[in-house]
This record gives C-alpha cells, sequence and structure tokens, in this order.
C-alpha cells in the first residue's frame, strides 16, 4: 500500500475524506471473506472489488468531492460506468462475475428512480463519449494504483474502452431474471467498509462464525420449553406458548447456523440484544443490532428507498420483520441482504402478522427464506388457526416442521390476569388513586404516541409528586436507550408506587413485571402481548396469583383506530372476558373468534420480485421504493434537530445513528423539510419539536417553527 494517491478521494472531503486506495484496500479484503462463506471465487472477488470504483480517479468525478463543489446542471457523470473502461484487464471467464460487481452496485441498470442506470444513460445520452473525457489524463494513474494491487496493467485506447463498454451492454441485454450474488458482495462490502471506515480490518475474522448456543441449554421446571428436547431432523420449528414458558431459549436451541432474530418493535429488538450480550459474552459471537428498516431519500420530488442492512457476517443479527421484508419487493440493497441471509436460521418471534398487510408481507418473506436456503423457526403466543396452517403449509407441512405446543394443564398454571372493561380514562381514577396508595406500579398502555404524550401530561399534574415515565417510540435513539433502562433498571424493581405510560413499545420481550395495567384497546394478539407485562415474574410463589388489567373500550371515530382496525378492536373488545379471568386454555379460541378469516389478498403482489418460486425482478435492477412505504404504519424514516445537525454531521457514524428519531416518513415526508444526504438521510425538525421528556413533537415538525425563521 502506497501514499503515492493520497490525494485521490473514495470519499468527499466533508465525508472523512478517505483515500481511494485505502478505500479500495478494505472492501477487496471483505469481498474476500464473503466470497469465501458463500463458495464463490476469492480472486474475482477482490479484482471487481479493486476495480469498482476505479472511474472515481477521473478529475470529473474528484472536483465533486471538494469542499464548496456545486453540481452544474445537466448530464451527471456515473463513476462505475467509466471503471468499465478497465474490464479488458481481466481474464474472459473473469469478466461477467466483476460486471456484476461494478456497474449497479450505486443505481439500478435500468429503470432508475432518476434515470442515471447504465442502461438509462446510454439510451439518452452519448454516455460513452461523455464517460470517456480526459480519460487519457487520468487513466494512467487508474493503471498505476491497479497495478499496486497487483493486477496486470496496460494502456487502454478508446477503442478498447468502448469495446467494453459494448460488452457490458451487450452482456446486461442478455441478463435473465433473479438476483445477483456478485452484486450482493460489493454492495455488503462495500457499505461494510463505509460503516466502520478506519475499523473494518478489526471483524474480519469474526466474520461468519457460528454462535455457540449451548448457553440455552439450561433447563427448570419453571420453564416447560426448557424440558422439550429440540433434537428433531426437520429443518423448521413452529412452537405456540404463553409468554415466560421458554421461547427465546427453545428457539435459539433450534439453531444450527448462524442467526438472525426478529421481533415487532425497537424497543423488544433492544430487550433482546441486551439479553443476548449478556447470555453470550464469554463466547466469540459478533452480535448486531438493526436499528432502521429502510432509508428514505427525498430529492425533487422524487422518493428511493434503500434497505439499511449492516454489519454483513454477523453471529447473530437483532432485527424487527420490517427491516427484512425489502427482499420481497427488491428495494435497493436488496442483494446484499440476500446474500448475508443465505443458509442462516431466522427466527420469527412473536410477529405481529394480524394485521392483514403484514400477514400477506410475512408470508412472502418465508417464501422467500426458504428458497434461499434458510431454517425458519416461528414462535408464538397468539396465532390464528387459519394462519397457522398457512404458514406450516409454506414451511412444508408436518413433514419438514417440528411443531411444539404446551399441554392443557401446563397452560392452565400461566393464567395470571383478571380483565376489567372500562370505557374511558376517567372511569380509572379512582383505580389508579387506590393503586397509588397501595404502592402498586401502573403501566398505561396508549395506542398512538400523540394520546401517550397528553395522558402522561394529564396524569402528571395529577400526581405531581409520584414517580412517572413516559416511552415511546419517538424519542432520538440515545434517549430511548435510556428511557428503556430506567425502565428496565429503576422502575421495574422499585418498590413504591410509579406510573409509566407507554405505547406498543413495551409489548414485546422487555423483561417488566408490573402490577397494574390500563390499556387502550387493541387487536387481541397485541393485548396479549402487553397483558405480559403484568405479573409477569413466574416463581412458585406466583402460579395462581392474578392481577388486574383494565382495558379501554374502543374509540367510536374510525378515525381515531389506527394504527389498528375498527373491526378488530371492536371484536377484540366484545369477546374479551369482564371482570373474569383469562385463561389461557381458552386463549385459541379468542383468538380464532377475532380473526375467523384470514384475508392474504389484500396487498397488491404484483410487485414482489418472487412469486410462485419464480425470481420477477431482472438481475442488477431494483425498485424506488416499496409497498411497505405507502401501505405499513412503521418508523421508516429518521429525524435529527436542528441543535443536532453539526455533531450529527461530524462525529462517528455509529454514534450519529444515537442522534436519531425514528418516525413515520408519512408524517414528516411532505412538510418541506431540510434533508441531510449522508448517512441516514435524516429530516431536520426544529428544535421545537422534540423534548427529552415527551419525545418528537409532530405539530412542531414544520418549517415555520425553524430557528431562522426567527430573525425575521
Amino acid at each position: 500500500m502506497t501514499n503515492k494517491y493520497s490525494n485521490i478521494l473514495a470519499k468527499h472531503e466533508e465525508h472523512g475524506a478517505q483515500s481511494l486506495e485505502s478505500h479500495l484496500k478494505n472492501v477487496a479484503e471483505i469481498s474476500i471473506v464473503i466470497a469465501r462463506h458463500l463458495g464463490l471465487s476469492e480472486d474475482i472477488a477482490r479484482k471487481g472489488a479493486i476495480i469498482h470504483d476505479i472511474g472515481k480517479v477521473s478529475p470529473v468525478f474528484q472536483q465533486t468531492l471538494r469542499k464548496g463543489f456545486v453540481r452544474p446542471p445537466g448530464f451527471i457523470f456515473r463513476h462505475e460506468i467509466a471503471s468499465l473502461f478497465f474490464l479488458s484487464l481481466l481474464r474472459e471467464n473473469e469478466r461477467d462475475a466483476v460486471l456484476e460487481m461494478i456497474i449497479a452496485h450505486h443505481k439500478s441498470i435500468s429503470n432508475d428512480s432518476k434515470l442515471l442506470g447504465f442502461i438509462d444513460l446510454d439510451d439518452e445520452e452519448d454516455s460513452f463519449e461523455i464517460h470517456f473525457s480526459k480519460f487519457r489524463e487520468w487513466s494512467p494513474i487508474a493503471l498505476d494504483i491497479l497495478s499496486v494491487f497487483g493486477l496486470q496493467v496496460h494502456d487502454i485506447s478508446k477503442d478498447e474502452a468502448k469495446e467494453n463498454y459494448n460488452y457490458a451492454i451487450s452482456f446486461f441485454e442478455k441478463l435473465g431474471y433473479g438476483y445477483s450474488q456478485w452484486k450482493g458482495v460489493l454492495m455488503a462490502a462495500d457499505h461494510y467498509s463505509s460503516a466502520l471506515e478506519h475499523n473494518s480490518n478489526k471483524y474480519l475474522s469474526k466474520l461468519f462464525i457460528k454462535p455457540d448456543l449451548t448457553f440455552y441449554k439450561r433447563k427448570n421446571d419453571l420453564y416447560p420449553l426448557s424440558n422439550i428436547s429440540t433434537e428433531d431432523k426437520r429443518n423448521h420449528t413452529m412452537v405456540t406458548a404463553p409468554t415466560g414458558a421458554g421461547k427465546t431459549d427453545f428457539l435459539l436451541r433450534r439453531c444450527k447456523n448462524r442467526v438472525f432474530y426478529t421481533l415487532p418493535f425497537q424497543a423488544s429488538i433492544n430487550a433482546m440484544y441486551d439479553r443476548i450480550c449478556t447470555d453470550l459474552k464469554e463466547t466469540d459471537a459478533l452480535i448486531h443490532l438493526q436499528h432502521a428498516s429502510s432509508m428514505i431519500k427525498l430529492k425533487d420530488k422524487t422518493v428511493e428507498e434503500r434497505i439499511i442492512h449492516s454489519h454483513i457476517g454477523s453471529s447473530l443479527k437483532i432485527l424487527t420483520p420490517h427491516q427484512m421484508a425489502n427482499i420481497v419487493f427488491g428495494i435497493k440493497g436488496y442483494e446484499a441482504m440476500i446474500v448475508d441471509l443465505k443458509g442462516c436460521d431466522v427466527i420469527l418471534d412473536e410477529i405481529h402478522v394480524y394485521s392483514e398487510i403484514t400477514q400477506a408481507i410475512v408470508l412472502k418473506i418465508i417464501d422467500i427464506l426458504k428458497n434461499i436456503g434458510c431454517r425458519i423457526h416461528v414462535g408464538t403466543a397468539t396465532m390464528p388457526t387459519e394462519l397457522y396452517r398457512e404458514v406450516l403449509s409454506l414451511l412444508g407441512g408436518k413433514d419438514e416442521v417440528y411443531e411444539v405446543k404446551l399441554d392443557e394443564d401446563t397452560l392452565a398454571t400461566f393464567n395470571r390476569h383478571i380483565i376489567h372493561k372500562k370505557e374511558s380514562m376517567d372511569d380509572c381514577k379512582n383505580i389508579i388513586d387506590c393503586a397509588l396508595k397501595e404502592s402498586k406500579k401502573i403501566l398505561i398502555v396508549c395506542n398512538r404516541v400523540k394520546r401517550s404524550q397528553d395522558v402522561y401530561l394529564e396524569l402528571k399534574e395529577a400526581y405531581p409528586n409520584v414517580e412517572m415515565m413516559l416511552i415511546h417510540s419517538r424519542f432520538k435513539r440515545v434517549h430511548r436507550n435510556q428511557l428503556e433502562r430506567k425502565l428496565k433498571d429503576k422502575f421495574n424493581t422499585m418498590q413504591e408506587a410509579c406510573i409509566v405510560v407507554s405505547t406498543q413499545v413495551v409489548e414485546v420481550s422487555l423483561d417488566i413485571s408490573f402490577d397494574l395495567m390500563i390499556t387502550d384497546c387493541a387487536p387481541i394478539d397485541s393485548l396479549v402481548q402487553r397483558f405480559g407485562r403484568i405479573n409477569r415474574k413466574r416463581t412458585k410463589e406466583t402460579i395462581g396469583v392474578y392481577k388486574p388489567i383494565y382495558v379501554l373500550e374502543p374509540p367510536k371515530d374510525n378515525c381515531e383506530a389506527p394504527p389498528y382496525d375498527m373491526s378488530v378492536l371492536q371484536r377484540s373488545y366484545h369477546y374479551l372476558p369482564d371482570n373474569q379471568l383469562l385463561e389461557e386454555n381458552k386463549m385459541q379460541k379468542l383468538i380464532d373468534a377475532v380473526y375467523p378469516k384470514i384475508n392474504l389478498e389484500c396487498i397488491d403482489f404484483s410487485g414482489s420480485i418472487f412469486k410462485d418460486g419464480v425470481w420477477q425482478l431482472k438481475k442488477l435492477q431494483h425498485k424506488s421504493r416499496s409497498v411497505l412505504l405507502e401501505k405499513l404504519d412503521i418508523d421508516s424514516a429518521s429525524c435529527i434537530t436542528e441543535r443536532d445537525k453539526f455533531n450529527y454531521l461530524n462525529c462517528d457514524k455509529l454514534d450519529s445513528s444515537e442522534l436519531e428519531i425514528p418516525v413515520n416518513y408519512k408524517t414528516i415526508g411532505f412538510n418541506s423539510l431540510e434533508q441531510i444526504e449522508k448517512r441516514g438521510y435524516p429530516f431536520v425538525i426544529p428544535d421545537k419539536a422534540y423534548s427529552e421528556e415527551l419525545g418528537f413533537l409532530s405539530e412542531f415538525a414544520k418549517v415555520e417553527y425553524y430557528k431562522t425563521f426567527e430573525i425575521f
């Protein structure tokens, strides 16, 4: 490695100014490791990684990386097209794979959202001539860099460059349908290198290591699943059991390879991450948490979505199913995710598949996971029978699926809650008063962030001397982590009265046990998960002890039902017992009464890239946006405050993510807010739109509240 061309950059000066030589070296080393794992040629992977960005040597591109550069209108130089001119330095049998690595690692080869893909540009402009401009000036430097990496080089004439260009056109016109592993290798390596910058080599030796999960072979009579064998030759698993029966341990014991562990909410994956890190701290497992589902870029009213997929090769990765779902729709980066997923064990734990849209998408995810050789393990406390049968069939039926359920006598030991129905929060005032006098810990769960903020402020005014906190999904990640620790370490262990107001984020895997709950009515499956935060601790003394849950009547107005379906809320409320014990033995009948029919045709899957066992998207293409963005009420974007903008742009990438606030794209995407074109592409919200105590305040996320307006 030389410093001869340290002035030739791979990144913008404001983004770290990494030299091109250093970047190519990092990407090549990572590509070799990924190719080795997949059984692909390490030599081809290395050469493709070295050549993929060599077009950045062009002074036309280098000027775009300098501070103060303003892009002129007109044609945009694509460095990956200029990299094609060096294709003839490779042997003929290497060229096709390297082409797949180079040409579409930034833009879809055609039908790109801004029509900047290789084929798009070739159709509309004299792309070759523009990209060949000044080639004779800069190609000697590029060739010198390539020779440093051991490639046999020679001068490339215009005719040879044109021949390489035309070969690429011909190759891409003949491409069939499917996904490109080679593109996935390059994108994964490129992103890994950028994400870890100068620390990428530190983790290379730990990539693709299978985790040692022997810790989870522990047994305890209080957790009945711990005494059930996982030694079954069938690849897939479906286990149905109440909260606290030992599902997590059981599912992990079923895994043989690297693991992707999915849970419904950010809070649940945070809690699971902490738990598994503690459990496996004595092993060499590389455990990572994946935060955002996608990166939304908005420019000139064009929406482009990209999968956020970091840390390829983790021993164990914890994420939400929505962060995996973009493989269904072929969003930018999906090939890298598939490359990482191939052959892994995937745990789908307590997925809230009961909204019709999510049900259909989860089934599509399972279909693709099975196609790429994954072992799939589904854990649930509450799944409608019709949906259970659908998942079972998709996994191959009883011949391929190990099914585990608890017997009725064991289920009866998990009865924990007396359910009471109430019209509104006003009807619960005396209940709260009495509980506080008795030093009870109260958990109040709301369906919407704004409602949780309003309820918290009302209670804070009514009970100023009571310990209280608010937690929901719209906090800065750094504050969210602090709140979760405070909830688990302080409020969960308190002996005196306290109140926690929350949203759905407490439903799954947060290991807290409160005395009493007041909750908005939600779909029955969500309610059962919420109930698991009350009287959660399972000991010989707590078996047979019942604690109260108060469920509020659904809203009258359809507009107040989201994120849930009003008819599901009404059925859930109707079928719940009132002033009676909620019996685990009757849970399946209750679930099936609320969900008598499963509509799997509620979403148009013509946009899916995998259908009836056949890939539907041409290789090296991806889509600019997904049905997920349009249909699901998920945290699909992020924002930062004005105050944090400088730190976000200048701190370490891992630290910058702590400043992001997950938000729903539909809430913020069209408010004409500034958007940073770096890292997570967050929107910048006015400082007035965020409070450390209340979180994101949507009513102030508008340009008129920017500080700059105060000047005028």
